[in-house]
């Protein structure tokens, strides 16, 4: 199992104040991860992305 699609939604804009992007919310790191993250380790950052401002 893969696990869950990434949550991008094509606004990939970098926030250098907050290290996050502006659309997806997710890090540089959590993005170029997100292939080869294991489907718990994605569900982890998926319930983190709405805390993140």
């Amino acid at each position: 199992m893969r696990g869950p699609e990434s949550p991008c939604n094509g606004t990939c804009r970098i926030d250098y104040a907050s290290g996050f992007c502006l659309g997806c919310k997710r890090t540089l790191n959590e993005i170029a991860d997100w292939p080869i993250l294991k489907a718990k380790d994605k569900h982890a950052i998926l319930r983190q992305l709405p805390l993140r401002h």
